[in-house]
């Protein structure tokens, strides 16, 4: 007689985990921004007040969710290109703030032309600027001073238009641009000062006066 073997016990692994959901595929993707497209430029219409600008901040929404989360769940992506689409309209308005600043900064050299350590945002008086930008005509002209003013910044010198954007652009204080640049905090006001100078002397030569 042969010997009996022990009985094998049969263990089932069974996988309580949620099963994974459905990745947005190519198709998907691309037929959730052809439905949403339509919506999303009226919503940025409705908070920018103009076409262009409206269809600038849909086209970039569309392209972060592209480029950032095409690989996340289909059920996800309406929420995450509307949370884009609020923060690409907020950067917008950012930018506008900041230009607008722009302007108001090379204004004030008139007062302290004569300071090369002379920063300023520090001595900025608030302003609004809700009466031009209701005026077309003013929006224009703005837009027109700071596309000469982008355009002088390639022709700085690299340490004053670092200091300038990381100044008046990322809006960091005088000692956050000093740590990022390396720097002391009095160098930083003499770069900011030399840049601000150099752009309000090229817009003059433009015939431009503010």
């Amino acid at each position: 007689m042969l010997p009996s073997r022990p009985k094998r016990t049969l263990i089932i692994r069974v996988d309580h985990r949620a099963p994974r959901p459905h990745l947005a595929s190519y198709p998907e993707l691309s037929a959730f921004l052809a439905e949403v497209e339509r919506r999303a430029f009226k919503q940025a219409l409705f908070a920018v007040r103009d076409e262009d600008a409206a269809l600038d901040v849909v086209q970039d929404a569309m392209l972060k969710l592209t480029e950032k989360y095409a690989g996340r769940p289909a059920t996800e992506l309406p929420m995450l290109f509307q949370r884009i689409l609020q923060n690409t309209i907020h950067d917008h308005f950012r930018r506008q703030k900041v230009r607008s600043t722009w302007t108001t900064l090379l204004s004030a050299l008139g007062q302290k032309d004569d300071e090369d350590d002379f920063d300023p945002l520090e001595t900025l008086p608030a302003r609004t600027d809700s009466n031009w930008a209701a005026d077309p005509a003013g929006v224009h002209q703005q837009a027109q001073i700071v596309a000469l003013i982008e355009e002088a910044l390639t022709r700085l010198p690299a340490r004053q238009r670092e200091a300038f954007l990381l100044r008046y652009w990322e809006e960091l204080d005088v000692a956050e641009t000093a740590a990022a640049m390396g720097c002391s905090e009095g160098s930083v006001k003499t770069h900011c000062s030399r840049a601000v100078h150099a752009l309000a002397e090229m817009l003059k030569a433009k015939g431009i006066s503010l």
